[in-house]
């Protein structure tokens, strides 16, 4: 089963190991960060469970449909910065349980100073097929 993680800016806050942007990192746990989300990755793979993944820029916008000859809308509404997704990842495993035991590994990447971030990942099925309406 085809489950996406999503990988969120959100930080907890009340956790003592919440962290600053990455912008604000050193060069050296940015590198840090990038090569263990590498391995992972990697590891994955030979396991048979990858299946593709990407890192967003934090920069984009919502759009909508807003009628016939009409344009789309782009202006809001806007999302927290804390919701926006940092990232996704497909994985590819036999149950849930390997997806959230997949999600908790990526979520200790390490950041400053080394220490695990506690990255907050959106665990989702990918839908297999249509919802089945009753009336």
């Amino acid at each position: 089963m085809k489950y996406l993680l999503l990988k969120h800016y959100r930080t907890d806050p009340a956790h003592s190991l919440s962290c600053e942007p990455m912008d604000q990192w050193t060069p050296d746990e940015v590198d840090a960060h990038m090569q263990y989300m590498r391995d992972f990755s990697a590891r994955l793979e030979k396991n048979g469970e990858w299946v593709d993944g990407q890192a967003l820029s934090p920069e984009g916008t919502f759009v909508r449909y807003d009628g016939e000859g009409r344009p789309p809308v782009t202006d809001g509404p806007f999302a927290e910065t804390k919701d926006l997704i940092a990232g996704w990842m497909v994985i590819d495993v036999e149950s849930w349980d390997r997806a959230v035991e997949l999600a908790g590994q990526l979520s200790a990447a390490p950041g400053p100073g080394g220490k695990p971030i506690h990255e907050w990942l959106e665990v989702r099925p990918f839908l297999t097929a249509p919802p089945t309406v009753t009336e």
